[in-house]
């Protein structure tokens, strides 16, 4: 006979995101054994230092409160590689926080890197009208 799956109480699954210029990552984080996935991959899959970059807010977390108790699913979308990794990486640390409320947690994360926890506002200038570029002036001729 099957074995029938167990029912989640609404709540236990908890969604949060980061974003770094077009890049969104999406969190969702459950109780568990400690497992990261980074769009449905094991991060041990990743490059060197794309997974350094998720492990950061990971370590602080051990180091301030002990083992990880959370599952955690990244879905990154949008921008470059490396958006999307800071993305999660700004996603990883919101959930953090927030799951365990801990500002002794939130203080380590802004002594260690202000960006962990503060997403980065800066995005592309547009474009002005009638010119090439964002920053590109019109060139002018004396003779």
């Amino acid at each position: 006979m099957a074995e029938k799956k167990k029912y989640q109480a609404p709540g236990v699954q908890t969604h949060f995101s980061g974003k770094r210029k077009t890049a969104v990552a999406k969190i969702n984080i459950m109780p568990g054994t400690g497992i990261v996935k980074f769009n449905f991959l094991p991060i041990s899959n990743l490059i060197m230092f794309h997974r350094l970059a998720l492990l950061e807010p990971l370590r602080i977390y051990e180091n301030e409160l002990g083992e990880l108790k959370y599952d955690i699913n990244i879905t990154a979308s949008g921008g470059g590689k490396e958006a999307q990794i800071q993305a999660a990486r700004l996603a990883i640390a919101k959930a953090l926080v927030s799951v365990t409320s801990s500002d002794v947690l939130r203080k380590a994360y802004l002594a260690y890197d202000r960006n962990i926890l503060v997403a980065d506002s800066r995005r592309k200038e547009a474009a002005k009208p009638g010119d090439s570029a964002p920053r590109a002036k019109r060139q002018k001729s004396y003779r």
